[in-house]
């Protein structure tokens, strides 16, 4: 028998406030002295990491799916061992388990198993007395389980805390706190729940203040109270092994922001084993560690950090190498990924010859999978249980590592294991142990000679560097066509009223009538460049998402505001085409161009309405439509709900140093970006410009130049194909996209001719320049001097 003060905290339903309240239980308790042991119900690797920081003792999962009904005592008394007070976090409502099963894995399940009294957490933003009866049904429904208190959350006042607390009272069940909101100590989401605390810089003060908040709430004596009123455990606890060996082979576990998802326990098998585990950082180190005779990769957000995965190229060299070679190598879900050729087109390790995508759809639930053959894991015919939680698909391999209802799923070899399935190894230790015996037989393969890391792409970098003196300029996407004299008198006029501050009503009311709309939807801006800017600085933007390849203004801005972008790259085996379901369902926030700068392509209107939906912005930059005959996938004409379009005349008007351009789309989200707007942004010249290029005469004049650009860029995309240089996609702008040897740019400025580089934009390389169209004549020159240095 044991004796270990514990309690559970449930609630009603997911989105009460469950981790809130546990992590900063843990953390005030632990300030009052107490040494605390946090568990998490269920499989969730992102809890335990809170909990972890504010035990100070590694976060454990008790799961009956994952471990069977035996162990979850036993890895409880294990995980707790040394603390004098254990809190244990539940997973969704009370009696909420696994489907079918008549509430099994649930949180009530496991407090019973524990024999723990359970403290019930209950958001009363939307009710008050009503709470009482929620309470009463969930304390009567199963008389097994002992709900020993309440604590209340989200209270809107003093006076609405009281009303609940009053209704409470008949039921016997006391309340033991009141939390009132604050919207401060949440934690960020994410599309898989929460961000996790490795990954959060201020994770730690926010926990100091939330743990602040939850003594001066909550009754802190009568939380211990109730913890040391459970029953003594009748439970011996789990032991990873004896082992005794400090000098084993080596076993390399990814960790870092990248891969956070790991149960506590694996470390404790493979050490027990006689392994020697070492933590390897894939965003920072690059090369395993030394010795490495085994190598694990977690769970968690390698498509969120995929860039800076991708350009660590010396690790993963050093990662291919050494699993061709045959290193023992197990790869759950973000280990799936990180070994694939690429992540939504950012190059990965390359180890498996598939692709993983971000899908709108998450792939949730608890599993039991079969080994389909014999793998470095298990035997074939071995049943193990687990769970899937995951955005991106990838197609399994001939072998794969499960079935999973029947379904394959992953690849498996006899060294190497990857899945979407996560295990947990005290409930299977077989295969920890099939893994070890194979570590132990495996060579160390030292690091190839050192790469340098792959560049991230200078955001900041645009094509006016490129077009130094003395060259011919295809890198900047201006036109070099003669100004209209009507233009360019409407600028000279401007300076007549350089004397009064700008005021560009008039030429809001100009572009308004250009394009149907009210002056509320229309927002004129110094540049594209200011209206990505505001765009950033317009909401608290929880997932941003920028499609790229494509202009870099929008991302570079949303970082400057401190947001952390999510990119989709689209791929040129696709044609550069959006896929509208690649884009993440929690996105709030969607930029795209169209048509794309640098890829030229011109993107359906239904396409880009289609990702429109309640709660989310989406921005079509087209600075570039008006080069494109008869603008037939503008969406700035019509009015979509959530949609707005940003609008340059810097291109086709040759005024790059007049800064003008403008927002037209949704009035709502229109005066978001407004508010942010400095006073007087949009110059007297520039607002003259607005309102010269929203005359009829310059939609005319417009069309013909529209018609001049396609008739180049054909001739263009003509001579580049006769010169065997590939072009991407179906071009639409005034700008074509080729894959070219990597010294061709270079070469080219040597004969004289400045073109844009691609690798500065997210998702293209090196091997990848932009070429803008000029006229007939100038495009000769270029393929004769493109000729010269073949």
């Amino acid at each position: 028998m044991v004796a270990i003060p514990r309690l559970v905290i449930a609630a009603p339903a997911s989105g009460h406030g469950k981790t809130t309240v546990a992590t900063g239980l843990m953390a005030a308790l632990r300030a009052a002295g107490h040494v605390v042991s946090g568990h998490k119900i269920g499989p969730d690797y992102i809890d335990p990491g809170y909990h972890a920081l504010a035990t100070g003792r590694p976060g454990r999962n008790l799961d009956p799916h994952l471990v069977g009904t035996d162990l979850v005592a036993p890895l409880f008394v294990h995980g707790a061992a040394g603390a004098d007070l254990a809190i244990v976090e539940g997973v969704m409502g009370l009696y909420d388990g696994m489907l079918g099963t008549d509430g099994f894995a649930s949180t009530a399940h496991v407090a019973e198993l524990l024999q723990a009294p359970v403290v019930l957490v209950v958001d009363i933003s939307h009710a008050s007395r009503s709470i009482a009866a929620v309470v009463h049904g969930m304390a009567s429904y199963d008389r097994g389980v002992r709900i020993a208190g309440v604590i209340l959350n989200q209270a809107g006042s003093q006076r609405h805390s009281d009303e609940v607390t009053a209704a409470l009272e008949p039921t016997g069940i006391p309340v033991l706190g009141v939390l009132h909101r604050d919207d401060g100590i949440s934690a960020p989401s994410r599309h898989l729940g929460l961000v996790p605390a490795q990954e959060r810089g201020e994770a730690a003060g926010q926990l100091d203040r939330l743990a602040d908040r939850i003594a001066a709430h909550v009754d802190l004596a009568e939380i211990v109270r109730i913890a040391r009123s459970a029953p003594d455990l009748n439970a011996d606890p789990w032991s990873p092994g004896d082992g005794t060996e400090k000098d084993g082979p080596v076993v390399a576990i990814a960790g870092g922001r990248a891969f956070t998802f790991r149960y506590t326990e694996t470390e404790e098998i493979l050490r027990a084993a006689g392994c020697r585990t070492v933590a390897f950082d894939p965003l920072r180190d690059e090369q395993l560690p030394e010795g490495t005779a085994g190598i694990y990769l977690g769970g968690g957000f390698p498509e969120v950090h995929a860039a800076d995965l991708s350009a660590n190229t010396p690790l993963r060299e050093h990662l291919r190498r050494a699993i061709t070679a045959g290193v023992p190598t197990v790869a759950e879900c973000a280990g799936l990924l990180y070994l694939c050729r690429d992540v939504d087109g950012a190059d990965m390790v390359g180890a498996l010859d598939a692709s993983a995508r971000m899908t709108p759809r998450l792939t949730l639930g608890y599993r039991t999978a079969i080994a389909p053959a014999d793998s470095l894991l298990a035997v074939a015919g071995t049943r193990v249980t687990g769970h899937e939680f995951h955005r991106t698909a990838v197609e399994p391999g001939t072998e794969p590592g499960w079935l999973l209802n029947g379904r394959p799923d992953g690849f498996a070899t006899a060294t190497l294991h990857a899945s979407y399935l996560h295990t947990h190894w005290a409930g299977h230790p077989s295969m920890a142990q099939r893994f070890v015996d194979a570590v132990r037989g495996a060579t160390p393969v030292p690091a190839p000679p050192r790469r340098p890391r792959t560049k991230a792409p200078d955001l900041h970098h645009h094509g006016d560097r490129e077009a130094t003196p003395g060259l011919v300029d295809l890198a900047v996407n201006v036109s070099r066509r003669q100004r209209p004299v009507w233009l360019d008198d409407a600028l000279r006029a401007s300076l007549d009223d350089l004397s009064r501050y700008p005021d560009p009503s008039a030429a809001r009311a100009a572009l308004a009538t250009r394009h149907g709309r009210t002056a509320d939807e229309v927002l004129p801006t110094a540049g594209g460049a200011e209206a990505f800017t505001l765009i950033a600085r317009a909401r608290p933007w929880r997932n941003p998402v920028v499609v790229h390849p494509q202009f870099t203004e929008p991302e570079a801005a949303l970082i400057a505001a401190g947001h952390t972008v999510h990119r989709v790259l689209l791929r040129p085996e696709d044609g550069f085409v959006l896929d509208p379901a690649r884009v993440p369902d929690d996105a709030d926030l969607v930029v795209v161009g169209n048509p794309t700068n640098p890829t030229s392509v011109l993107h359906p209107a239904g396409s880009l309405r289609s990702l429109v939906r309640p709660g989310r912005v989406v921005v079509v930059d087209e600075a570039f439509m008006d080069a494109v005959p008869g603008e037939p996938e503008t969406l700035a004409d019509a009015f979509v709900p959530g949609l707005i379009v940003v609008r340059s005349l810097t291109k086709t008007w040759a005024i790059p140093g007049v800064r003008a351009g403008y927002v037209v789309g949704d009035a709502t989200v229109i005066a978001d970006l407004a508010v942010h707007q400095p006073p007087w942004s949009v110059s007297t010249p520039a607002a003259a410009a607005m309102i010269a290029c929203a005359s009829a005469q310059a939609t005319t004049e417009s069309e013909v130049i529209a018609a001049e650009i396609a008739s180049h860029r054909e001739f263009l995309v003509d001579q580049l194909c006769a010169l065997g240089v590939p072009v991407a996609g179906d071009p639409a702008g005034p700008f074509v996209l080729a894959r070219v040897p990597q010294d061709t740019r270079e070469k080219l400025r040597a004969s004289g001719f400045a073109v844009r580089r691609g690798d500065t934009f997210p998702g293209l390389g090196e091997d990848w320049i932009r070429i803008a169209v000029r006229d007939p004549q100038t495009i000769g020159a270029l393929v004769d001097a493109w000729r010269s240095i073949r």
